[in-house]
């Protein structure tokens, strides 16, 4: 899938603000990368691990993740969050430029106990999309406005998104983001996450 890649005229709203406020090395097992701090409107702790000079570079690959504690940290098989930031990672240590952001949305937006909670549901058989309604939820909540912020800070000029989610897609280009084609990060389905993707799949428009 490619979108079209005009030029976008839609500008993130003019009261998102960020405010850069540490930048430092990062050697790793992925590569050599630079970190940067962002602090949002609201106190929002957001990373833009970014490898290469990006100022003016087009077709930057480019992946948005959301925090997950229960994968990236402690290696959940309930989801596919961390194969997904460690193939990013990869990629692009692997490449001459190209960023990872580390967005502060855990649990699609929900935070993590409630998302602990929808666990709990889980385990009784709802899937996830159900889980988060009966705890008053959408299935989705997150919002891209700060994640286009960062692009901008960043000075690039175009990127391809690492992505299987249309909704990363629709919130960059309503941010102004100009994007020259995606890289789908579908990563093998184990026993305790089948069920999972296949509700990202058919309940929440992933393209897997």
């Amino acid at each position: 899938m490619s979108p079209n890649s005009k030029s976008l005229s839609v500008q993130a709203p003019a009261d998102v603000r960020l405010r850069r406020v540490a930048e430092a090395e990062l050697p790793s097992r992925f590569g050599d990368f630079r970190l940067l701090a962002f602090q949002g409107p609201d106190g929002e702790e957001l990373i833009a691990c970014v490898r290469g000079d990006l100022e003016g570079a087009r077709g930057v690959p480019v992946r948005l993740h959301s925090e997950c504690f229960t994968g990236d940290v402690l290696g959940s098989y309930r989801c596919d969050c961390r194969d997904q930031l460690e193939a990013a990672l990869t990629l692009i240590g692997r490449s001459e430029r190209g960023a990872v952001l580390y967005l502060p949305q855990e649990g699609r937006g929900i935070g993590l106990f409630n998302k602990i909670k929808a666990y709990a549901l889980q385990d009784e058989g709802l899937d996830t999309v159900e889980a988060n309604a009966a705890l008053g939820f959408e299935d989705d909540l997150r919002n891209y406005d700060l994640a286009g912020q960062m692009l901008s800070e960043l000075g690039v000029a175009s990127i391809c998104l690492l992505t299987n989610n249309p909704k990363k897609i629709d919130g960059l280009k309503k941010c102004g983001i100009r994007l020259d084609g995606i890289i789908p990060i579908r990563m093998v389905p184990n026993e305790h996450n089948s069920d999972y993707l296949e509700t990202k799949r058919t309940k929440s428009g992933h393209l897997l």
